[in-house]
């Protein structure tokens, strides 16, 4: 992942976001981040040729409309989007979601909350990782 290539964030609470935010920032990751704030406007995201591809997904669980689950459902039956890293950040704590999640080929799965330090610290391994893989989605 190329520090231009953008990031999709699929979550429903603000302060959740702002934690995301505030987060990138102090590990100076300045990649576009964009927000959708449920599964559904997730997939008009995607489905919209005008919006870049995202190169990595941080995805909550329980939101309205279209939680997470079902969002990885489609996502990763798609052709064109399997290949997209998802980190799920999620309050869910069930193991059935836990499984899900991973059979559904999640890259990483972190359960919230966490103290703030936490937080960052986890977040600039999962940037730093996935900055190092050599992505297809970086060459597209």
């Amino acid at each position: 992942m190329r520090s231009c290539d953008p990031i999709l964030l699929v979550e429903d609470d603000l302060i959740d976001i702002m934690t995301l935010k505030r987060g990138l920032k102090e590990i100076h990751v300045h990649n576009p981040l964009h927000v959708r704030h449920d599964g559904e406007a997730a997939l008009e995201f995607l489905r919209d040729p005008k919006e870049p591809k995202p190169a990595l997904i941080f995805l909550d669980l329980n939101m309205p409309r279209m939680n997470g689950i079902e969002f990885l459902q489609i996502i990763k039956n798609d052709p064109h989007w399997r290949i997209i890293p998802v980190v799920v950040f999620t309050t869910s704590q069930e193991e059935q979601d836990r499984l899900a999640s991973f059979v559904l080929g999640v890259a990483g799965y972190i359960v919230k909350p966490l103290s703030y330090p936490d937080f960052v610290e986890h977040l600039k391994v999962i940037y730093q990782y996935w900055s190092l893989s050599e992505s297809p989605l970086s060459i597209v």
